[in-house]
């Protein structure tokens, strides 16, 4: 069991991650709030939260800017 996450923190870093294969540019907060169902504040503490456990990277100021941290073999299946 990977301990570097939580449950709900490696599904948000596996949606980064199909979302970017997918569509060649990572999400942007509002597609992962669509996805998951959740608040604006929701998706925005969790991108921080994620960038502060060394996670994730981001551009400040620069939008779809997300890069993941994290190797794919690290991540669980997308539920």
């Amino acid at each position: 069991m990977n301990l570097r996450f939580t449950e709900k923190q490696g599904q948000y870093l596996t949606y980064i991650h199909h979302y970017t294969q997918i569509n060649r540019r990572p999400p942007a907060e509002a597609d992962m709030q669509s996805y998951f169902g959740v608040t604006p504040p929701s998706v925005h503490q969790m991108v921080l939260r994620l960038e502060a456990r060394g996670l994730i990277k981001r551009t400040p100021g620069r939008a779809r800017s997300i890069r993941l941290l994290v190797h794919r073999d690290e991540l669980p299946d997308l539920e």
